[in-house]
């Protein structure tokens, strides 16, 4: 499962044009109260490129992706 959370950060990274600098198991799992059923939870901070910053458009500033059976990673 770590493999498949990770590629998946990875993808998150080139499909934002991010760098995520920390990432984290939150949720049941992260707390040792997991069911056979618990998904994975996973939530990081990133940063973007300086440019973004700079920018005076209005932008939205969290990622998130549709949540699965399996997987809940994002960042609000």
């Amino acid at each position: 499962m770590r493999d498949i959370i990770l590629s998946k950060l990875h993808q998150m990274e080139r499909e934002n044009s991010i760098r995520i600098l920390y990432a984290v198991e939150s949720g049941s799992r992260g707390w040792g109260f997991a069911s056979k059923d618990s998904d994975y939870d996973a939530r990081f901070i990133y940063i973007r490129p300086l440019e973004w910053y700079l920018s005076i458009e209005d932008k939205k500033d969290y990622i998130e992706y549709p949540i699965d059976d399996l997987l809940d990673i994002n960042y609000r």
